[in-house]
């Protein structure tokens, strides 16, 4: 059922402030190499291939939206929770004014990611859906494009992934459909009053100057930034809140409820405050 936010939520982790990180120079590509905490592993060597693959200037200036009637409403991280996601869906019922915003991690660690994008796929035809770019999704494009090895991958939730699409022993198993989804990402998206990163941001720094490693890597625990310096409130996704609340600070939203590990998964209307979540059986819960 949607319920009302409250104003806060309380938040369940006390992130530290250290600060560090590459900056970028264009639309969140790293001057320098950086180091992943996740798979722990300096990330240098992806350096040419991920800037082979940074949107343009003008891209990023497509990431930018005129606000209409329609409802402006975030969804968390999924990571393969299909029912959840379905059954939110059905209490949300988007129509053709509203605007969607995934915020990553659409894959791994839950039970069925292929059918998650699926899903997502058919969303983008009823309503006007921006899918943001998760570190799940660049650890799996990356063992696609054999850039890394395929434990890099496996380790965090890829078996699940592969399992979902039927892994007969070959890394070309995304249909088509699925890969130009892919491709259709991007990494930040903004409105007059809101943006949405999958991870974290920088508070000085304007979206298309800001690094991968902070946008898609870094977890509200290693660092809680300030305000950001625009006045928008930034809406994030990646640092799970195992207690399945969305933390709430007023100038930042954190979505990831823990949906594959025994939480929930929780979407949010930015503009109004209402909220919904699922059980990742797909049972709506009323907070």
């Amino acid at each position: 059922m949607a319920s009302q936010s409250p104003g806060h939520c309380g938040a369940v982790w006390t992130p530290s402030r250290e600060h560090h990180g590459a900056r970028s120079n264009r639309c969140g590509i790293a001057e320098i190499g950086f180091y992943n905490h996740t798979l722990g592993i300096r990330a240098s060597p992806l350096l040419d291939h991920l800037l082979a693959k940074s949107r343009s200037k003008e891209s990023c200036a497509r990431n930018r939206f005129v606000m209409t009637d329609g409802r402006l409403i975030a969804i968390g991280d999924i990571h393969g929770c299909s029912q959840a996601l379905e059954s939110l869906l059905d209490a949300i019922v988007p129509g053709p004014l509203d605007t969607i915003v995934t915020l990553g991690d659409y894959v791994d660690r839950g039970p069925n990611s292929r059918a998650v994008i699926d899903r997502l796929i058919r969303l983008g035809k009823e309503t006007h859906l921006v899918s943001i770019f998760g570190n799940h999704e660049q650890m799996m494009l990356d063992v696609i494009e054999g850039v890394v090895p395929y434990t890099s991958w496996t380790q965090h939730g890829g078996v699940e992934t592969l399992d979902s699409y039927g892994f007969q022993g070959t890394m070309d198993f995304l249909p088509q459909s699925h890969r130009e989804f892919f491709d259709s990402m991007v990494d930040y998206f903004e409105t007059e009053t809101h943006f949405f990163v999958h991870a974290n941001y920088e508070a000085d720094l304007p979206l298309d100057q800001q690094a991968l490693e902070v946008i898609r890597w870094r977890s509200l625990r290693e660092f809680l930034p300030d305000p950001h310096y625009s006045g928008r409130i930034a809406v994030v996704g990646h640092t799970a809140n195992p207690q399945a609340q969305i933390l709430n600070m007023g100038y930042l939203i954190a979505l990831d409820t823990y949906c594959y590990g025994g939480g929930l998964l929780s979407a949010i209307n930015v503009l109004t405050g209402e909220t919904w979540q699922a059980t990742q059986e797909g049972e709506l819960v009323e907070r």
